[in-house]
């Protein structure tokens, strides 16, 4: 099966579906990541946080833990995404050049501007591929529900999620790995509800059974 994973920045799939990838990755499928923007960041006293080949060589490092065969990159400034058809234009040709058979995308509900600008375009975009599941990517509440209806048991693949994550030592420095123990503990929690000891939860926007 072939199998691409759509984010706004380098860490996002990680973050998001880092265990599901590595799940196909070690059952054969052909797996493959886009990410729409360059990823660098200023905070908001203009300082540089993250510089983008900082950014890059991070993510390509975490592609090799969870076994991604290929990882394409957009040119999108962070924080500066859009519902455009540059955008759309990228993922379609993507996901009809590899000929994908399932997409993991962001959540619509997102309140993250570059995640909700990615999930738009990744269902327009996608809307021909017959699998696709929503992830979140943070911690953040929006005034929108995360409607959590499919798992998928990472309980072999959470320490290439971890390791992965952790490639991101950047963004690991700036929150002081919260960012780890947040998502195992999603992961416990999404693990104890289908009795698994890691899980991670995706909303189902279309599931075609063959």
């Amino acid at each position: 099966m072939k199998i691409l994973a759509i984010g706004a920045h380098f860490d996002d799939v990680e973050l998001g579906c880092g265990g599901a990838l590595a799940a196909h990755a070690a059952r054969g499928d052909e797996v493959y990541v886009f990410v729409a923007t360059v990823s660098g960041f200023t905070n908001q006293y203009d300082q540089s946080v993250r510089s983008s080949d900082v950014a890059r060589a991070e993510a390509e490092e975490a592609m090799k833990v969870l076994g991604v065969k290929q990882m394409f990159c957009g040119d999108f400034k962070t924080l500066e995404v859009e519902f455009v058809d540059s955008l759309n234009i990228q993922i379609l040709r993507l996901v009809e050049q590899l000929a994908i058979e399932q997409v993991y995308a962001h959540w619509t509900g997102d309140i993250h501007h570059d995640h909700q600008a990615v999930a738009r375009a990744s269902l327009h975009s996608c809307r021909h591929v017959p699998r696709l599941l929503m992830y979140r990517s943070n911690w953040y509440h929006s005034t929108l529900d995360f409607r959590g209806n499919f798992y998928v048991d990472i309980t072999d693949h959470w320490d290439a999620k971890e390791q992965a994550i952790r490639a991101h030592q950047s963004e690991m420095e700036r929150t002081g790995a919260k960012w780890i123990s947040f998502f195992r503990n999603e992961a416990e929690n999404a693990g104890q509800r289908i009795g698994v000891r890691y899980a991670e939860v995706y909303e189902v926007v279309k599931w075609l059974q063959s």
